[in-house]
């Protein structure tokens, strides 16, 4: 039987480097902070346990995660990593597995995570190492002539001959959880940096006879973590080019695959197109034969198949239908549900409506907070005056009516099925179906009119 696994997540670096009031842990990556990475693939791993070790920057730390099945740690002053895991030892059960993860390295994969584990239940100390042919300022894995690990050198301690050794520490490390309070029992802080590695656990383990073994990771980015803004803005990149990889792999057509950032889940149907420097946030998901123009931003949003995103245009929690048009330049915001085969054009703003099918608006008007049904035009320029400066009201226009441009709907007004309305109207009672409606207006013509001029410089 296997041990039972707890998962312990040191968070508490300051992140000097990041020159941010930000703790380390909360800057985003992909669109959710680098911890929500990390605890995302902890809680793939069905821990029994997993516990957050922060600092200084904890109560923020705890606000953006209030989840109950988060136990945390404070470790105030920081005094290493080795005195942070004792930390979260002291909130764990002295029985099964700890795995320790790191909050600001977020890019660990399930299955390389399982390898590290499986090892530590069979009674070893796992660490999880990798090969860079640029080492410096990792701790190095230093082995006998067998091959052996005999311990961890950090970089500020290793001699000449261990800084040439390439195999560095990821920091990602697993014991049965008795050993590692043990051993955290009898290390101190005599080096460089005056702080409780947690590196020197292997030394004690290699003197007691623990085995000690290693796993590797598929790709070095799984071992990257975040110190400064630089390393951030660099594992963004290879984490967008990972998703994009993802994508092409499911057959999603991709315009330039660096030129795209997927900030949370995107799922694709078969034959969809996407042009470049889009931005998918939250979930979205797009069905088959979805077409999107370069430019633009979806977040949380449901696009049905074969509709068409046309350049810049913005579309925020909505639901859109089949075989519709939006765009370019479209701001669709949120609780909008579009039915199939809606138009909405350049410079149309739509809030909080429900427009059905066949319905068109394809220049420049605002729709907001209104229930709009099938086979209705909706001329340039129209928009529904639906803020009095205290309250929103509804604007009902039923099937087949054909608003000219121009158009003023004060709400709360209801156009009835079939109705017309002029070109420059404004409707401020509702309207019975089948009606025209306008707003008399005299035309002035004046033959004797004479235009200003602009009176001459002194």
């Amino acid at each position: 039987m296997k041990m039972a696994l707890q998962v312990a997540i040191l968070a508490a670096g300051v992140g000097k480097r990041m020159h941010s009031s930000l703790p380390k842990v909360l800057h985003p990556l992909g669109g959710q902070p680098l911890l929500g990475h990390v605890l995302a693939t902890a809680r793939a791993l069905e821990p029994q346990t997993i516990c957050v070790v922060c600092g200084s920057g904890g109560n923020l730390i705890r606000e953006r995660f209030p989840e109950p099945d988060l136990i945390w740690a404070l470790q105030d002053p920081p005094l290493g990593t080795g005195h942070a895991l004792s930390q979260a030892l002291s909130q764990l059960s002295p029985d099964g597995v700890t795995l320790v993860l790191f909050g600001a390295d977020p890019l660990a994969r399930v299955t390389t995570l399982r390898q590290v584990i499986e090892r530590a239940q069979d009674g070893a100390l796992s660490l999880l190492t990798v090969e860079l042919d640029d080492p410096s300022g990792y701790g190095r894995i230093v082995r006998d002539a067998s091959g052996k690990v005999t311990a961890i050198v950090e970089q500020k301690d290793a001699s000449a001959e261990q800084r040439a050794i390439r195999e560095i520490n990821t920091g990602v490390m697993a014991a049965p959880t008795a050993a590692f309070k043990r051993w955290l029992a009898r290390i101190d802080n005599r080096n460089a940096s005056g702080e409780y590695y947690l590196t020197d656990v292997i030394a004690l383990a290699v003197q007691e006879g623990t085995p000690v073994q290693t796993s590797q990771p598929q790709s070095v980015i799984e071992t990257l973590g975040v110190n400064s803004k630089r390393e951030l803005a660099m594992l963004e990149r290879l984490y967008q080019r990972a998703q994009a990889d993802t994508l092409l792999d499911a057959g999603v057509t991709l315009m330039d695959p660096a030129r795209i950032d997927v900030r949370g889940p995107l799922s694709c149907g078969h034959d969809v197109t996407i042009d470049i420097d889009c931005i998918f946030d939250g979930a979205v998901r797009l069905a088959d034969n979805a077409v999107i123009g370069a430019h633009c931003i979806l977040k949380n949003v449901k696009l049905g198949a074969g509709s068409v995103v046309l350049p810049f245009s913005h579309i925020e929690d909505a639901d859109i239908g089949a075989n519709c048009r939006i765009g370019p330049y479209a701001r669709i915001r949120p609780g909008t549900v579009l039915a199939d085969e809606v138009h909405i054009g350049n410079f149309v703003e739509v809030k909080a409506s429900a427009i059905g099918e066949r319905s068109k608006a394809n220049h420049l008007s605002y729709l907001g907070d209104s229930t709009v049904g099938r086979d209705v035009n909706v001329g340039a320029g129209t928009i529904t005056c639906n803020y009095d400066g205290a309250n929103k009201h509804r604007t009902v226009i039923e099937d087949d009516v054909f608003i000219g441009s121009d158009t003023q709907l004060v709400a709360p007004v209801t156009v009835g099925r079939g109705a017309t309305v002029g070109a420059g109207t404004t409707v401020w009672k509702d309207l019975q179906p089948g009606v025209l409606v306008i707003n008399e207006k005299t035309q002035v013509t004046r033959s004797d009119y004479q235009r200003p001029r602009k009176k001459a410089k002194e």
